[in-house]
């Protein structure tokens, strides 16, 4: 029998358990099922899950059960990344607090230490993985550490390296000053900063005229090379080819002509740092500026920075502005909000710095990753990320990918002292390459964690070698993930399939959106709105937060999270406990040999049983639709609404007079459609809500398999014999009952009456057809309806009577309620002319912002859709309100 109570903690990880010692998620090199892959972005080992995880980890794995229970040899991998910055930093923040750094203990003890750091703690963010229910196939994970990872990372670096793709150059990186490492782009935070923009003189050298030069960053003109205009500025065509002196230095340089100045902008005159900033950079490349250098690797000025060497670059700005000043060249400073890039690991200012470093040229390798998206070989969803992923790709930088860190893929690179040759190899060489020197000493450096996730399609599968599970699962089948990796991992991934597999690494990228909190701000634990996943699933339990999740899922878009929903959903689950409660009840002793394929007489159906049977046929269509067409939403509130309102609110109590009733043949009629429907709602939930539907699936009598994880999916072609059981024209009967009823606790609602106050109704029905229906059905409304008193008849007069029309098909009827004796006619009529009043102010406001051109062409897309929507609905309110006042007056 089942418990009073459906309790998550009690039976999630009980069930979880159960799936892994089964085995039921483990896929096979080998199978005659067709294959289905799907590759978990790998999580860092530091990390732990948040929202953002849930999100991504809840639509894979709805995915995954779904195809699984389809029939598909499904496997779903598994893995963490090694994190390299992330993880160093937790280990050196540890270390330090026993006051020893990772040059205290050198290179092989350090990474020693990190390795026990993640023996000890990697392992935390799997176990929160099962928490949520993802049902990876454990045999496969991996970690990209793992010698066969590291064995495919050395492999592509050195094939690249001879085919002249990688390279050691010096160009402009993002540059972590307390790291002394580069880093990528997206660990650069931008913060909004409130600063100053300071305007310095720059004379010409001749004396014959001044420029004024606008910059946040005064210390970095010792770096400068040039300062630039606008060739069609006539302001300053005389400057031209001309030479300028250089504040606080002895040096001189040019004016310049540049496409890339914006005239209107300040002076409409713009310093060339090239050393130190990413656009003046390309600007210095296209004009062939020489690049000054001003900074050492901690973030102090070094020797091109004069007097001011050895300074930090705060205290640095400070000196030169005095300095400026004193000379005369500080024009004025005004206060000025912008952007700065911080190292998310450390915090510091991120410094764009010209480095030594080894880089993917990505020119070649970006063509083919761009034609296999335009041929439509890989399609994005939503469709809009098509152009972002292009414009990317058309606007492509090489990659830096070393970083100067311990902790990693260490550059397979060594150098040979006695010739300076550079010998790069899959294995340790013993010798240079070139002289046969033993003198060789491996770059420091280690790869970028996003180079070993570039491999991640194909080296998870075993490559290099050649084995089984590529021949099975590579291509894999899609990839899900948040679209702030597009660039960083996914158009990687494309490019390193294509030039190592010479095939796509997936078919379909599947895009979703941010979650943001009920307010629509970005979830931070410096704000304090962040929730922690694992938190919830201990409160809500797992199936809770992951139907909130799917439910709100709308073609990429962000999602606003609130814990208000996570509750409804809370309840959804306990409705789902409670009318399978009730349900068992009815069931007990009935039908010990049947199976999904077991059938009641045709005969012996009430309309309710060819009703709901009806109703279950439309949502495994919809279902299926919504799970084929990536529209996950769809299918959630599809089977929200079919459980909760078809099932539970209308079913169940049409039923109540079979079940305990005195026909045999009807109630075991419908007590095998009430265990057929039980089956079905819950193997349909099941990809979206796991755990709960596990526990049922043991209880109920009929189950087909030991597990509803691999039971099959219902389809309305695999239950076509059931579904033909149901009936449209049944089913619209039963819907204009049900509508009827509803139009009696609306006007109920709308009237303030009780809903336990037995009441009187008139139902007009506009033709023979439905006086027969709802004649026949008459019992059911008034039980339902809580009247005492039901008349089915042509109504003579509304006066003074509550009216709802009712309309299903080609069935039309009028419930009609008097209100005289129920409610007090004057204060009713009070209260909607107050109602009205309302909102006619609010339909005003609203007509008067929609009339407002500049608010139409400013305001976001959706707030002004929002905004006609909200009008039309006022304007219908109205409407009915002022014509529920004309029959009370």
């Amino acid at each position: 029998m089942i418990s009073d109570r459906y309790e998550p903690k009690e039976v999630e990880q009980k069930l979880y358990k159960m799936w892994k010692d089964k085995g039921y998620f483990k896929s096979e090199d080998v199978s005659t099922h067709p294959p289905f892959c799907v590759i978990l972005p790998p999580p860092n080992v530091t990390g732990q899950l948040h929202l953002g995880h849930a999100l991504d980890h809840t639509i894979q794995d709805a995915i995954v059960r779904w195809k699984r229970m389809r029939g598909f040899n499904v496997a779903w991998v598994p893995g963490t990344d090694h994190a390299g910055i992330a993880t160093q930093s937790v280990v050196e923040k540890k270390l330090a607090q026993e006051k020893i750094s990772r040059h205290d203990l050198g290179r092989e003890k350090f990474v020693e230490k990190v390795w026990e750091w993640k023996e000890q703690y990697g392992g935390r963010i799997l176990s929160q993985m099962e928490r949520l229910g993802d049902s990876v196939d454990w045999d496969r994970l991996t970690f990209t550490l793992d010698e066969g990872v590291s064995k495919a990372v050395r492999k592509v670096f050195v094939e690249l390296y001879k085919k002249h793709l990688i390279y050691r150059g010096q160009r402009l990186i993002n540059w972590s000053p307390v790291l002394e490492s580069a880093i990528s782009d997206l660990e650069v935070e931008f913060k909004e900063i409130k600063g100053k923009l300071f305007h310095i003189r720059y004379k010409l050298e001749d004396g014959s005229g001044e420029v004024v030069v606008a910059t946040t960053r005064p210390e970095t003109l010792l770096g400068d090379v040039a300062v630039a205009v606008h060739p069609e500025d006539e302001r300053y065509k005389s400057f031209v080819g001309k030479k300028l002196k250089l504040p606080l230095t002895d040096r001189s340089i040019p004016v310049i002509e540049d496409e890339a100045v914006d005239k209107d902008f300040g002076s409409g005159v713009v310093k060339i740092t090239p050393a130190h900033d990413f656009n003046d950079y390309e600007m210095g490349q296209r004009h062939k500026l020489p690049q000054i250098n001003i900074l050492n690797k901690d973030g102090t000025l070094n020797e091109n920075g004069g007097k001011f060497q050895g300074l930090k670059v705060q205290e640095a700005r400070k000196q030169v502005l005095k300095s400026l000043e004193d000379a005369g060249d500080l024009v004025k400073e005004e206060l000025h909000v912008h952007q700065v890039g911080h190292c998310s690991r450390s915090g510091c200012v991120v410094e764009p710095y010209l480095s030594e470093q080894w880089f993917v040229k990505t020119g070649p390798l970006a063509e083919p990753a761009k034609r296999v998206v335009e041929s439509g070989t890989i399609t994005f969803y939503p469709e809009s990320w098509t152009k972002t992923y292009l414009h990317w790709m058309n606007n492509i930088q090489d990659w830096c990918i070393s970083r100067q860190l311990w902790w990693g893929h260490r550059i397979p690179a060594w150098y040979c002292s006695s010739c300076d040759q550079i010998t790069v190899s899959e294995t340790d060489p013993k010798n240079c390459e070139s002289c046969k020197s033993d003198q060789l000493t491996q770059d420091n450096d280690v790869l970028d964690t996003w180079f070993s996730s570039a491999l991640w399609p194909f080296s998870t599968l075993g490559w290099p070698e050649e084995t089984e599970s590529q021949k099975t699962f590579y291509p894999t089948s899609m990839l899900v993930t948040g679209f702030d990796i597009i660039f960083f991992w996914v158009a990687r991934m494309i490019m390193m399939g294509l030039e190592f597999k010479k095939d796509v690494p997936f078919r379909k990228v599947y895009i979703h959106g941010l979650i943001r909190d009920s307010e629509g701000k970005k979830m931070s634990k410096s704000i304090g709105n962040a929730l922690d996943p694992v938190e919830l699933i201990d409160q809500y339990g797992a199936d809770s937060l992951r139907f909130t999740l799917m439910s709100q899922l709308s073609g990429g878009k962000d999602l606003k999270f609130s814990t208000q929903r996570l509750e409804g959903y809370r309840n959804f689950m306990n409705k789902i406990w409670n009318a399978t409660r009730f349900s068992l009840s009815n069931l007990e002793g009935a039908g010990k040999d049947w199976t999904s394929s077991s059938l009641p007489k045709a005969t012996d159906l009430s309309d309710a049983d060819k009703w709901i049977l009806f109703k279950l046929k439309e949502v495994e269509e919809e279902v299926h639709e919504a799970f084929e067409n990536d529209r996950f939403s769809d299918a959630a509130q599809s089977l929200y609404s079919f459980v909760w309102h078809s099932f539970c609110d209308w079913y169940l109590e049409f039923i109540k007079p079979i079940m305990y009733g005195k026909d045999s043949a009807e109630k075991e009629a419908t007590q095998l459609v009430l265990a057929q429907l039980l089956n079905r709602i819950v193997r349909l939930l099941h990809p979206l809500v796991p755990f709960i539907t596990e526990e049922i699936y043991q209880k109920l009598p009929i189950k087909d398999e030991a597990s509803v994880c691999i039971d099959s999916y219902p389809t309305s072609q695999m239950d076509k014999e059931l579904l033909e059981l149901g009936s449209e024209r049944h089913a619209q009967e039963v819907d204009m009952v049900r509508e009827v009823i509803t139009a009696i606790r609306n006007i109920r609602g709308e009237n303030r009456i009780k809903p336990s106050e037995k009441i009187q109704v008139k139902i007009n029905p506009l033709d023979a057809e439905v006086q027969k229906i709802l004649g026949s059905n008459k019992s059911f409304i008034i039980k339902l309806g809580q009247l005492s008193e039901c008349e089915i008849a042509p109504v003579d007069s509304y006066s003074k009577c509550a009216v709802q029309p009712v309309t299903i098909g080609n069935f039309k009827a009028e419930v009609v309620i008097p209100l005289e004796g129920l409610v007090d006619l004057e204060e009713e009529r009070k209260r909607i002319q107050k109602s009205i009043d309302k909102l006619l102010k609010e339909q005003a406001a609203l007509d008067k912002r929609l009339s407002n051109k500049n608010f139409v062409d400013n305001a976001p897309e959706d707030v002004v859709e929002q905004g006609r929507i909200q009008l039309v609905e006022k304007q219908g309110l109205i409407q009915t309100l002022q014509t529920q006042l004309s029959r009370l007056n």
